[in-house]
């Protein structure tokens, strides 16, 4: 921490799009939705891949996504009739 301009944050990325990631991650985890899989593995790629997000965070944005892009995607999250 620097004492003359205060704690730094992890990131300069857009809240959002660590929000748009946890939330997905999250509806992923409690629903098993293949969609919000997905949709969370990309936004943790796009966060791997922003300049701005710390070395060993983005290693483990990318991380997290590469297992959603091993989870099963053939299952649904609402049972078909």
């Amino acid at each position: 921490m620097n004492p003359f301009t205060g704690p730094q944050p992890l990131s300069t990325a857009p809240a959002s799009l660590w929000a748009g990631a946890l939330s997905q991650l999250l509806s992923f985890g409690e629903t098993g939705c293949p969609h919000s899989a997905r949709r969370a593995a990309d936004l943790l790629s796009r966060l791997a891949d922003d300049p701005r997000v710390d070395r060993e965070i983005a290693e483990l944005c990318e991380r997290a996504s590469h297992r959603l892009d091993l989870a099963p995607q053939d299952k649904h999250h609402v049972p078909r009739p």
